[in-house]
């Protein structure tokens, strides 16, 4: 993390003084360009750091300068140490040392107080293997070569510059620039089926935050449940959009995308679901259903 690397800038610095650009570039593993980035956040930031250049330069802190422990409330320092904890819980980002030593400046107790899992239930190491390996092609700026299945079931070979990870609606995304199209895209995490971190680095850039306009047809759905489904439906749909009725039965009125996703999502329900509009996706339902039945019967 960022945020993490300018602590231990600052820290290192407390510790040994005066230290070169590529002295820190090494030590953090960045390039020197970053760390020189790094020094203006750090400055921006109030931090007196400085530089200076000839034969004996290099990036210091102003003498007898020290973290002000007091610069932050109680409350803050709780917030900090729970955002880093938060972050640092994802496998292999888990920064032990920077915790341990905010909690002894900030003279609080670093409890491990909740755990987060990304991966899906089963075999986690592909899930964790891709996180890890985004995150740091985020980070390092480094291009990755992806073979990517989209919604058709095509796959192709791209090789894209990852700028930020996403996390929504239950799934994990990587913004990046796609070097194939020319052009900004989003890929999901489980349909990445391989990845290969390159060499090459890339000069950071801001992913647009243009509104993303769907490609599919979307319509508003409205389904009937029974109340055994209430697990599955609480699960799977927004309080605003479920009714319940006297009976226990939960309706459903909820914008979907009019889609082969859509079929295959309602026929999960098998027969526990009722369509009730629009009319004739019940046909295309009950279609479907037949096929399956044609396909599977004994």
């Amino acid at each position: 993390m960022k945020e993490s690397r300018l602590f231990k800038i600052v820290y290192y610095i407390l510790e040994n003084g005066r230290i070169t650009a590529s002295e820190l570039a090494e030590r953090f593993e960045v390039s020197v360009r970053t760390i020189y980035r790094d020094i203006d956040v750090i400055s921006s930031a109030g931090i007196p750091i400085y530089v200076t250049t000839g034969r004996n330069g290099g990036i210091q802190l102003l003498d007898h300068y020290v973290l002000d422990k007091s610069f932050f409330s109680d409350k803050e320092k709780q917030d900090i140490l729970a955002a880093m904890q938060s972050v640092a819980l994802v496998n292999g980002t888990y920064e032990k040392e920077v915790l341990t030593k905010l909690s002894a400046l900030f003279h609080i107790r670093s409890d491990n107080w909740f755990e987060v899992d990304f991966s899906r239930w089963g075999p986690k190491n592909r899930d964790n293997a891709t996180f890890e390996l985004l995150k740091n092609a985020v980070i390092s700026h480094k291009a990755v070569r992806i073979v990517y299945v989209n919604s058709y079931g095509e796959r192709s070979k791209r090789k894209i510059y990852p700028l930020k990870m996403l996390y929504k609606a239950k799934e994990w995304y990587i913004k990046a620039y796609c070097v194939y199209k020319s052009d900004f895209r989003i890929f999901k995490f489980n349909r990445i089926m391989e990845l290969e971190l390159l060499a090459e680095e890339f000069e950071p850039m801001d992913y647009p935050e243009r509104e993303e306009v769907p490609r599919q047809k979307y319509n508003r759905i409205s389904l009937c449940f029974p109340k055994e489904m209430a697990y599955r439906v609480y699960d799977e749909f927004e309080t605003s959009e479920i009714e319940e009725k006297e009976n226990g039965d939960l309706f459903v009125s909820s914008v979907m995308p009019e889609d082969h996703w859509l079929i295959g999502y309602l026929l999960s329900f098998g027969a526990k679901v009722q369509v009730i509009e629009p009319v004739y996706l019940r046909k295309i339902l009950s279609d479907e259903a037949k096929k399956i039945y044609e396909k599977n019967k004994p």
